[in-house]
């Protein structure tokens, strides 16, 4: 079988697209490669959308941790300091036991107890919580020279907010939210270890690299061909992230503008 044999055959299975069955002999570089890159759509399924949706909530989260109305301010503090306060494998733990709980009320609760939707909800407040805490630094960082000045053009309340103060807390916080981006790609193979199962074996890029280090009894290959994809994944988020930067410094002197620099959580 051709390495193209092999792509044919392999490069969707993930999705449910291809071969059914795994490979049981003959484990070339081609196949751990092949299926190693199938499984990280899933990855990126889970960090795209994630993300995504996250980044809204983080936004209102920001706001309501900055509101001077009490209920919504409380609100805000303790759904951020219960996200960022307990492990993420934790809080995959204890949603996967919630959502199994609910399936016994209705069956409209099923899809929470696959990993496609229940561990996504999990990435999705985990990433929610700690982008929101960036965001609302970011927010009382926003210049009292640029509120004044909206204020002295006319701009109030949700004009001056969409208009003057959102950009401006985009602009200050994206450096470090371009971490938290790169933080959540790689967290979501924690995925294979919650208790959120693989569907007919359509697992994510950790679920075949840990197959193919079980067979084959030599771990340095399948898990190096993991950490390329998690390191090519990284670079595209900086580029997409950087232009977004750019985007948002745009009218700043070349000198003032912010670049976008790794640097790597050792501890969350």
């Amino acid at each position: 079988m051709s390495c193209w044999d092999v792509v044919a055959d392999y490069g969707l299975r993930s999705l449910g697209i291809g071969e059914r069955l795994l490979p049981r002999d003959d484990f070339t570089l081609c196949k751990q490669v092949v299926l190693i890159g199938s499984g990280m759509i899933w990855n990126v399924y889970f960090g795209v959308l994630a993300l995504l949706f996250g980044f809204f909530l983080a936004t209102a989260l920001a706001v309501g941790k900055a509101s001077r109305v009490t209920p919504l301010r409380k609100a805000a503090e303790w759904f951020i300091f219960v996200f960022r306060g307990s492990p993420l494998f934790i809080q995959f733990f204890f949603a996967y036991f919630l959502f199994l709980s609910l399936k016994s009320v209705s069956p409209l609760f099923d899809p929470l107890s696959s990993a496609w939707l229940g561990a996504l909800i999990v990435l999705f407040f985990n990433t929610a919580a700690y982008s929101g805490e960036i965001f609302y630094g970011a927010l009382l960082s926003v210049p009292k020279g640029d509120i004044e000045a909206a204020d002295a053009y006319g701009f109030t309340g949700w004009s001056r907010f969409r208009r003057i103060v959102w950009p401006t807390m985009l602009r200050l916080a994206w450096p470090a939210y371009t971490n938290e981006a790169i933080f959540l790609f790689h967290a979501t193979t924690l995925v294979f270890f919650s208790g959120f199962p693989a569907w007919q074996q359509r697992g994510d890029a950790l679920y075949y690299a840990s197959y193919f280090a079980d067979k084959t009894f030599n771990p340095f290959v399948a898990y190096p061909i993991l950490a390329g994809y998690f390191i090519l994944l990284t670079l595209i988020v900086i580029a997409v992230f950087g232009a977004i930067n750019q985007r948002l410094n745009r009218h700043l002197p070349q000198a003032r503008r912010q670049k976008i620099r790794y640097r790597p959580n050792l501890i969350r």
